[in-house]
């Protein structure tokens, strides 16, 4: 089995059946399966041979999911890239990643034009209906359009095989630099029938997307659905929550995910609580992409309908997305766990001498299963580093109760050292959370002259009424002193990454700046200070 099988099954046994459902277009899988298969033809004609990466450049659209599946049948590896990053950010991702072509949606033809890829070695250039000149590319420059038009005479025959590199995707670079993940079909083919298998999904389930899909959690979506033969909806406009609860209650959606500032918003800035008895097919919402308050659990369980269920998941871009997951059935009596390791998935705690401790005690979360990637592209320091004899090293820190549930604490470097005590952020973000004032936040340390570091946190108030005096007077009443925030500011919105999850880096210089009078006056519309 190869990721594309997935698509190729589905298009055999559903050909007529819509697959994609984007705005006011709908594909079906025969649809699909054909442009890929021409596309596909296409990158082969131009040079492209096995083991070759090839960069995707796309908002999520039925175009990107035609360039990523013929890829795939292609022989190549697939590296979809943030169509928001600033040029010399991709000119950085293509250096490293040095792929034999780049397919680029309309959108994105200028960032590329800025980025100058002239010395890059691409063998051919494949963009969207494209409007810039480039007559002096020095390699073939297609449109789209003619790749997926021309003639082709069924499947391609690659040679590939289960262990061959199948994607390089870049990390989100919230622990640190983006890294280049390599995952073969094999992990790939093996997480998607796991996740298929846990949440039961069928052709019946109609997927609705607001993740992008160069996220491993998007990507994972779609391999699910097309692998169960379902659909799926994408919905770009998350912008605009009202408008995804709409859709969602119009395309009789069964199944919504999001990371945790995706609740957050769809719980606050949505009239999703208001229209939950319209949203009679939605049959689960999960949840990934790092910790989410219990307090915001539970105010979410009340804001869907009584048959929906909540499904908190856990995973990596390391693990092809999923490691564990909690069955919603203990979601109230575990509501702090991230569940148990899915099918074929097993994950051990242990200690820095690599033995696994006791129930209850905290260690490292280490994980092994056929979903775990081959290693970081051009780093096999890192590689080294985070995958040994005892599996995939998470970097996460947390412990497993007498029922073999597992908690996640903290990141293995995320403690904050203030004032000679160690603290974790977390403990004191999900007590703001906990106040129902604050859609969310953001707690870290910043150096301070007089302690060498304070506590700072940055806040989403729920409205207008709530002010940094309330939360101070709660942190007063609920925290130990050494764990007040020195400083809490108000924020509209936190910064994110291109996945969703909060950026802390552009948090701190947020804070940083806040400290400043000038910056102050500057921004009255976005940020207030203490």
């Amino acid at each position: 089995m190869l990721i594309h099988h997935f698509l190729e099954n589905s298009a055999a046994r559903h050909p007529a059946k819509v697959a994609v459902v984007h705005d006011s277009q709908r594909a079906d899988y025969h649809e699909i399966n054909a442009r890929a298969d021409r596309l596909a033809r296409c990158l082969c004609d131009s040079g492209v041979a096995k083991g070759d990466r090839i960069a995707l450049l796309f908002e999520n659209s039925i175009d990107y999911i035609v360039a990523y599946y013929a890829v795939l049948k292609a022989g190549a590896a697939a590296s979809p890239l943030n169509p928001g990053l600033k040029p010399d950010g991709l000119r950085h991702l293509l250096n490293d990643l040095e792929p034999a072509a780049v397919i680029a949606g309309l959108k994105a033809e200028r960032l590329l034009k800025a980025a100058d890829l002239n010395t890059l070695g691409i063998k051919s250039l494949i963009i969207k209906s494209p409007k810039q000149k480039w007559s002096g590319f020095p390699s073939p420059v297609l449109t789209f359009e003619e790749c997926i038009a021309a003639p082709c005479d069924g499947n391609l025959k690659t040679g590939i095989g289960p262990s061959d590199l199948a994607s390089i995707i870049y990390t989100s670079g919230s622990t640190g630099k983006p890294k280049g993940v390599m995952l073969s079909h094999r992990n790939i083919v093996s997480n998607t029938q796991a996740i298929c298998r846990y949440l039961s999904i069928t052709p019946d389930d109609i997927q609705m997307v607001v993740l992008p899909f160069f996220y491993v959690m998007g990507k994972s979506l779609l391999n699910t659905h097309f692998a169960a033969g379902g659909t799926v909806v994408i919905n770009n406009r998350f912008i605009y929550p009202a408008d995804v609860v709409h859709q969602m209650i119009e395309e009789q959606v069964t199944a919504f995910s999001g990371v945790p500032s995706t609740y957050a918003y769809l719980l606050n800035r949505s009239p999703l609580a208001n229209r939950k008895e319209k949203l009679r097919a939605l049959r689960y919402c999960s949840q990934a992409g790092g910790h989410m308050a219990a307090s915001i659990k539970r105010i979410l369980v009340k804001a869907l309908p009584p048959h929906t269920q909540v499904v908190v998941m856990y995973g990596a871009t390391e693990a092809s997305a999923r490691l564990a997951y909690l069955d919603p059935a203990f979601l109230e009596t575990k509501i702090e766990s991230i569940g148990k390791p899915i099918p074929e998935v097993s994950i051990r705690v242990l200690d820095d001498m690599g033995r696994e401790v006791p129930d209850g005690s905290e260690g490292e979360l280490v994980a092994r299963g056929p979903n775990i990637m081959l290693g970081y592209w051009k780093d096999p320091q890192e590689t080294a580093r985070v995958l040994d004899q005892h599996g995939y090293h998470t970097g996460d820190i947390g412990f497993r109760d007498a029922d073999g549930f597992l908690y996640v604490r903290r990141r293995k470097d995320g403690l904050l050292k203030v004032g000679g005590h160690r603290i974790n952020p977390i403990e004191i973000e999900d007590f703001l959370m906990a106040t129902e004032l604050v859609i969310e936040c953001a707690v870290v340390g910043l150096p301070d002259k007089l302690s060498g570091r304070k506590l700072s946190a940055l806040v989403v108030p729920r409205d207008e009424a709530v002010d940094s005096e309330t939360l101070n007077r709660l942190c007063a009443g609920g925290l130990p002193n050494h764990k007040r925030p020195a400083d809490i500011i108000m924020i509209r919105s936190l910064p994110k990454n291109a996945s969703g999850k909060i950026d802390l880096e552009k948090c701190i210089e947020w804070l940083i700046r806040a400290a400043s009078p000038n910056h102050i006056e500057e921004n009255l519309n976005d940020v207030t200070s203490i």
